[in-house]
């Protein structure tokens, strides 16, 4: 299990929502697709509550807003979707907790059950778009918070108390700063249009994925005025509840389709164990093929740590000159850790390719290695896959054929799928079940 804190930033147009956009929704495919990365990251981080501020959510000018109703809820019916619902617990513990940490701070902070006009419980666009992604199944307890017309450095203080009445409380928690970038981006943007959109998504996005959420409270007024953003405040916060100093991060998607800017980040979590350990799969890879290769011992797998230590399945790929040199793999999780999974598909990858010779010691200096560490397979239908985002699972009885996602020149679902019935040997008039896969790549 991961043991840094974990922060997801999260844009919440209610359009990428398949059941609201169809298939506009498609238009956001690198967000979505960041999405599913963001929820398996929450998963492996397996977070008690979800502290998560909206700036949709009740504001009152000059206080900032605790939410700590028992039980949240709401739809999307304002967006043409009903059916999609939400009805998560709340947190009314730490909710308190945070409240007294961020007053003793001397922050102007106040409960949302203090007045009923707030609306406690209630869940607005900016909760529910990314509860969607991130935790449909609503397997945990939310906490929301409200951004206020205050310095932006108090919402970073606001962050700080979130983080020091989890510590507090000894409640693992993960922070989700839900916001978009600037609305001015195009001529045809929701907000008009604003040449200094583009400066102001720029300079944002540039200092998020260096982690340094500190300069962001520092950015020009102006700058962010002619943005017409709304997502600033809870970037802020969540630098303020992952600590002082840079926090390693991970951005996994831009993009500004309609005019607004859309922003998904993993900060801290595995961001942070690659960080410590840079492309500590590859690592690992590689030291078990130039052992093997060179002297014939297999590498006792090290003491597994964050993302080496869970349960997957893994794909160990070998290029030489640009072309493939051995490529073995899991689909599912056959050892007890991620880092045995590794050790043993790289060494057959190396030496048990049934396609290639065993790689002689004259070709490590210049092998490159990737590894893709599958997530759970799940059914799924020709129009739910997409060659980029998915990689794709074909079975007949005992036969099956995979093909990992975003492989150069598959482009086509039809192809990807009659690559993986070949390999299965499953001919295309035979019956066959369909499974899809996300994968998170290390090069």
């Amino acid at each position: 299990m991961i043991d840094r804190p974990l922060g997801i930033v999260a844009p919440h147009p209610p359009i990428i929502v398949p059941e609201v956009g169809g298939e506009r929704s498609r238009v956001t495919a690198d967000t979505l697709a960041a999405l599913d990365s963001a929820a398996a990251e929450i998963a492996r981080y397996d977070p008690e509550t979800l502290v998560l501020m909206s700036p949709h959510a009740p504001v009152v000018r000059d206080a900032l807003l605790v939410d700590d109703a028992d039980r949240l809820t709401g739809d999307l019916g304002a967006f043409g979707a009903p059916q999609v619902a939400f009805r998560p617990t709340g947190d009314g513990t730490l909710a308190r907790a945070i409240a007294e940490r961020a007053t003793d701070r001397g922050l102007n902070v106040h409960l949302r059950s203090e007045s009923p006009r707030l609306d406690p419980g209630v869940l607005d666009h900016g909760a529910m778009v990314p509860l969607y992604f991130l935790d449909r199944d609503s397997r945990r307890s939310v906490v929301v918070l409200s951004l206020a017309f205050v310095p932006l450095e108090q919402h970073r203080v606001l962050g700080e108390a979130v983080r020091s009445a989890a510590d507090d409380l000894g409640r693992r928690v993960a922070f989700v700063a839900s916001g978009d970038c600037s609305h001015r981006l195009t001529p045809d943007a929701p907000a008009g249009y604003s040449p200094r959109g583009a400066d102001f998504d720029a300079a944002l996005v540039g200092l998020i994925e260096r982690g340094d959420f500190h300069a962001l409270a520092s950015l020009d007024p102006r700058l962010i005025e002619a943005a017409g953003e709304c997502g600033l405040r809870s970037f802020v916060a969540l630098g303020g509840f992952m600590g002082e100093g840079e926090s390693p991060t991970r951005v996994l998607a831009y993009e500004g389709p309609w005019g607004v800017g859309y922003l998904t980040a993993i900060v801290g979590g595995s961001a942070a164990s690659a960080a410590d350990a840079p492309s500590a799969p590859v690592a690992l890879a590689r030291e078990a093929i130039e052992t093997y290769v060179r002297s014939g011992r297999t590498i006792p797998p090290p003491e597994p740590t964050g993302l080496l230590a869970e349960r997957a399945g893994a794909f160990v790929s070998l290029h030489r000159g640009g072309g493939l040199r051995g490529c073995i793999g899991t689909i599912e999780p056959t050892c007890h850790t991620l880092a045995e999974e590794i050790v043993r598909n790289a060494i057959h990858a190396a030496t048990a390719d049934p396609r290639f010779e065993s790689l002689s010691p004259d070709e490590l200096d210049d092998l490159e290695i990737s590894v893709d560490v599958l997530g759970a397979p799940e059914p799924a239908a020709r129009e739910d896959l997409d060659p980029r985002r998915y990689g794709v699972i074909v079975s007949a009885g005992r036969r099956r054929g995979l093909l990992l996602p975003d492989l150069d020149g598959v482009d086509a679902v039809d192809e990807q799928v009659a690559i993986a019935l070949r390999k299965a040997g499953i001919a295309p008039d035979e019956p066959y079940a369909i499974e899809r896969f996300s994968v998170d790549r290390y090069h």
